[in-house]
């Protein structure tokens, strides 16, 4: 599971998180929802060991990220896929990851057709769409099978199929006792996928809500806008 504790991040004068504390729990889907610049990103380099927090921390399995042995069997990492490298295959992309991390290379075809990129093994990262991209994302992310996922906007880019199987991959990987952390701005969606949300701003938590406890014919977009106008009050 994900533990965040009081976890604190500046950069120079700016405060990106101000003591921040949630859990992402073993064998849930826990959507993160805040605005633009409400210190998603920051909380989430934290969790997989990017960033330094500068007070509190944040440990995936009772401890820092960077602590365990081969980090990727512990976390699933997916921040930026549009960062991969364009001039590699996608088969290359993902072998090289497996050889950095000292994984199986055998992982590498079993992800690419999970996430059904088989047949756009051998294509070049740079002539891939933006949701094939995604897709590579969300393989190297599967790549050390791990017991905790933490994906950021990984709808971005896919077309209604692909966002509708994403939300069905967390699903069966949250019941399989795994961990996931989904960040997204899409609210309609997210009711669809999370168990449970955090809602953050301005690097704070502002609260938390079990999709369960909505009342009938409240969205979840509802209950966010009565969560953040009772904070303005």
């Amino acid at each position: 599971m994900i533990e965040v504790h009081r976890l604190t991040k500046r950069y120079g004068a700016v405060t990106a998180v101000d003591g921040l504390s949630f859990q992402a729990p073993d064998g849930q889907v826990t959507g993160f929802i805040g605005p633009n610049g409400s210190g998603k990103s920051s909380t989430m380099r934290a969790v997989a060991g990017l960033d330094r927090p500068t007070a509190g921390n944040a440990t995936v399995d009772g401890a820092p990220l960077r602590e365990h042995p081969v980090p990727q069997r512990t976390l699933g990492v997916l921040l930026d896929a549009s960062r991969i490298p364009a001039s590699m295959t996608a088969r290359a992309h993902l072998r090289w990851l497996a050889a950095a991390g000292g994984l199986d290379d055998r992982r590498v075809d079993t992800v690419l057709q999970a996430v059904g990129l088989a047949h756009a093994a051998r294509r070049r990262v740079g002539a891939l769409s933006l949701g094939m991209r995604q897709r590579l994302g969300i393989a190297a992310a599967l790549l050390g099978d791990p017991g905790t996922l933490l994906l950021d906007e990984p709808v971005n880019g896919l077309d209604p199929d692909g966002v509708r199987w994403v939300r069905h991959l967390v699903r069966s990987l949250a019941a399989e006792g795994r961990s996931v952390l989904v960040s997204s701005h899409l609210m309609a969606e997210m009711q669809l996928t999370a168990d449970r949300v955090v809602f953050i701003g301005a690097g704070r938590l502002l609260g938390e809500l079990d999709i369960a406890d909505l009342d009938e014919g409240t969205s979840l977009e509802d209950a966010y806008v009565r969560l953040t106008a009772g904070m303005a009050r």
